[in-house]
């Protein structure tokens, strides 16, 4: 329980920075199929056997000793670690982007080992097609939207389903969708009335879009599991361009005295600086903590 609780904590962890996806993790530490195996389980027979009140048959159903320490963990995660993300993405954005890259890097890595990428032209050929819609998806220009209930569930159902794909990030989604700094606001500050509002309503939106999607990857997964896998693979690629720590600013607009990035390129380091010695030693540790706990859970 403890170890899943864990597991839960990193993938909450995870899913809070714009481009690093929680189902990353999930896979990386080997709970990705039982996963999505028991949010769909989450049906019919399961709401049949609330109604008849045979509670102890029904969380037998869903494989509640694994979803419970799950989601505490990601709850514990996004709300206690929301404000501190924020501080290290604006206070130091270059080293905190490093790490990620050399995490989701060793994922790319692992992944296509698991999949044996390399042998197969169909399965080349979908991730060279999950990385050009990846790469589409995250060119996307964050734009400003309305602050109603209706699009707030909407961005719930949407952002969900991203973040139980290894490679897709909701937090992305979200800043696309102009609500990750609304969401994140209400988090940072979750007990007054209006941030109850958002997270009630955002979270509403999540659990509707969670449930059905669900049973859709997990169709897929049990009948085009490979296919499925380097897709996912290829959305990770395109990521990378998106992680990467060094980057150059062509415009941006202030919007409501906020100020969003419209055009920016990825640039290399101009000097070898202290700043640049710990991002590629950060970079290392990421990568190397992908495999040591990919290790361990497979021992375990």
């Amino acid at each position: 329980m403890l170890r899943l609780i864990l597991k839960g904590f990193s993938m909450g962890l995870a899913d809070i920075v714009p481009g690093v996806s929680g189902g990353t993790v999930a896979f990386v530490t080997g709970i990705y199929d039982e996963l999505v195996a028991s949010i769909s389980s989450v049906n019919i027979e399961f709401a049949k056997k609330i109604l008849k009140f045979e509670i102890k048959s029904a969380l037998t159903h869903i494989n509640i000793k694994f979803l419970l320490p799950l989601f505490c963990g990601i709850i514990i995660a996004v709300v206690s670690m929301s404000r501190v993300m924020h501080y290290f993405m604006n206070n130091y954005t270059v080293l905190t982007w490093s790490l990620f890259f050399g995490l989701i890097l060793a994922s790319i890595l692992f992944m296509m080992k698991q999949m044996d990428c390399l042998k197969n032209h169909k399965v080349i050929l979908s991730m060279m097609t999950g990385a050009v819609i990846g790469n589409m998806v995250i060119s996307l220009i964050p734009v400003t939207t309305p602050d109603s209930p209706a699009f707030l569930f909407g961005s719930g159902m949407i952002a969900i389903c991203a973040m139980i794909l290894p490679g897709i990030s909701g937090s992305f989604l979200l800043l696309i969708l102009g609500k990750y700094e609304f969401v994140t606001g209400a988090l940072k500050n979750p007990f007054s009335l209006e941030s109850i509002n958002t997270i009630v309503i955002f979270s509403l939106g999540c659990l509707v879009g969670l449930l059905s999607f669900s049973k859709v990857l997990n169709y897929l997964l049990k009948a085009h599991r490979t296919i499925l896998m380097s897709f996912l693979i290829g959305f990770m690629i395109a990521s990378l361009k998106k992680i990467w720590p060094w980057k150059e600013v062509i415009e941006s607009k202030i919007i409501r005295g906020k100020t969003y990035i419209l055009k920016e390129i990825n640039i290399y380091p101009s000097e070898l600086s202290q700043e640049v010695i710990w991002a590629f030693f950060l970079a290392l540790i990421g990568f190397i903590l992908v495999f040591t706990i990919e290790r361990v859970s497979k021992r375990n």
